[in-house]
């Protein structure tokens, strides 16, 4: 097995959170954004977690992501609120939006609030777990700009656009869905060319429309369900409805790209439904019943999993040998540090996972 350095969570996210600093970022907003995709990696996510703070800080760097944004939350009825990202960064956005939706579910049973004009947010599962974890059920959707080529075509019109469920679960973490509408997301696809590894077979298409296993020729992800992707391509129209034009954001190929015009803000929206389990009459024994659930499916032939639990299995790892760091994001860490007059976070000597 290949070996690779590691770094510790706690000593990365100090740098994180010094490199966002260093950029403007507030304390608390630094502390929020660096924390999140630490434990994002930790989770084994490794498509939404510290890879991606270079990119993030290049945004930055280029003002289409605002370091001190004017986030609001307008309250718009009894339990629906709109959130205005200004520009800021999605991840800190999102937490603000989902902690609205959360207060509004404990007043009113039920909270939802769309976020306008922000940009990527990340892990959605951060979010959704935030609310599980204060015994509500937690419903996060984000959409994204032109990557995955709808059912029956070859160019790219939707997002990965993913959606995550949460419950609490008693005596544990809770049972976390956390998934995107295509085969695989896209970041992974940017993280296989970053580090000079194929892509697996089906996931992905060239600019002719034909299986890309080589990631550097991929141009469009597929929907999920493969033969059956009509499914995948529905839910990603539907949560791009949901994320984009009703919360006056615009939709698939009108979202400038992630990795392109690094200049032009995203204008992203997401979507967060907050259920006070209380309001209903399985309220009261519904965490004890996820967990009973999980037993029950431990115990089956094959001792299937709770969605969420490999991640949970990943961080547990992680937080004994520390989270990957591949040589090309080691390198672009480093070229951050030397930018911003930082040190680097100690790296070690680790069995790779890859």
């Amino acid at each position: 097995m290949e070996r690779l350095e590691s770094v510790d969570a706690a000593q990365w996210q100090q740098w994180g959170d010094a490199c966002l600093r260093a950029l403007g970022f507030s304390e608390a907003d630094a502390s929020c954004l660096a924390s999140s995709l630490a434990q994002t990696s930790l989770w084994g996510i490794d498509s939404h977690g510290i890879a991606r703070l270079p990119h993030y800080l290049n945004r930055v760097a280029h003002g289409s992501i605002r370091a001190r944004p004017d986030i609001r939350i307008e309250q718009s009825g009894p339990a629906t609120a709109q959130a205005h990202g200004g520009r800021g960064h999605g991840i800190v956005v999102a937490h603000r939006a989902n902690a609205a939706a959360m207060a509004l579910a404990r007043e009113a049973g039920v909270g939802a609030v769309g976020v306008s004009d922000s940009s990527h947010c990340g892990a959605i599962g951060l979010y959704t777990r935030a609310a599980a974890r204060e015994g509500l059920i937690g419903i996060a959707f984000t959409h994204s700009d032109a990557i995955a080529a709808p059912f029956g075509g070859r160019l790219p019109f939707f997002g990965t656009n993913p959606v995550s469920f949460a419950f609490p679960r008693l005596g544990g973490e809770p049972l976390c869905l956390d998934m995107a509408t295509t085969s695989i997301p896209w970041n992974r696809v940017m993280n296989a060319r970053r580090d000079g590894v194929e892509l697996p077979a089906g996931v992905a298409l060239d600019a002719e429309g034909q299986e890309a296993t080589d990631a550097a020729r991929a141009r469009a992800l597929t929907p999920l369900g493969g033969e059956y992707g009509h499914k995948g391509y529905g839910l990603a129209m539907m949560i791009d409805l949901l994320c984009g034009p009703l919360n006056g954001n615009p939709y698939g190929p009108r979202i400038g790209p992630m990795y392109e015009q690094l200049d032009r803000p995203r204008e992203l929206g997401a979507f967060f439904i907050v259920i006070d389990p209380a309001r209903f009459a399985g309220g009261a024994a519904l965490a004890a019943m996820v967990a009973g659930m999980a037993a029950e499916l431990a115990a089956q032939p094959g001792a299937p999993r709770m969605p969420g639990d490999p991640e949970l299995a990943a961080q547990a790892e992680r937080m004994a040998c520390g989270i990957p760091v591949p040589p090309a994001l080691k390198a672009e860490m480093a070229e951050w540090s030397g930018r911003l007059g930082l040190p680097l976070p100690p790296l070690t000597a680790s069995s790779a996972e890859a």
